[in-house]
């Protein structure tokens, strides 16, 4: 999936009417939330793996969805009620990346 796509699919599942740039850094945050999982001993790697292009999508839409009310954990306000897993990416998206080993060097 390229750059391109994974914003036009961000796009149709936010509905947002951001500029492309705001959505690209979302698409990155997660992209690098994704990284630091994948690969927690090694800073060299920038590129998300093809298997996780979806699930980078998935998060930045989390990310965007999730404005201001950064690391809410409950809110409750004319019947509606709201509360988060954590202040970060839920460890549930990220359950799905396989961090990589190998030898320390």
């Amino acid at each position: 999936m390229t750059q391109e796509e994974k914003l036009t699919a961000l796009k149709a599942m936010v509905g947002s009417f951001d500029s492309d740039e705001v959505l690209s850094t979302y698409l990155s945050f997660a992209g690098s939330k994704i990284l630091a999982k994948a690969y927690p001993y090694q800073n060299d790697v920038t590129e998300v793996p093809a298997q996780y292009a979806h699930l980078q999508v998935e998060i930045a839409a989390y990310m965007l969805n999730k404005r201001g009310a950064e690391g809410q954990t409950s809110h409750t306000e004319n019947g509606v009620s709201r509360s988060y897993e954590n202040g970060d990416v839920p460890p549930s998206m990220l359950k799905a990346v396989i961090p990589a080993c190998g030898v320390i060097r």
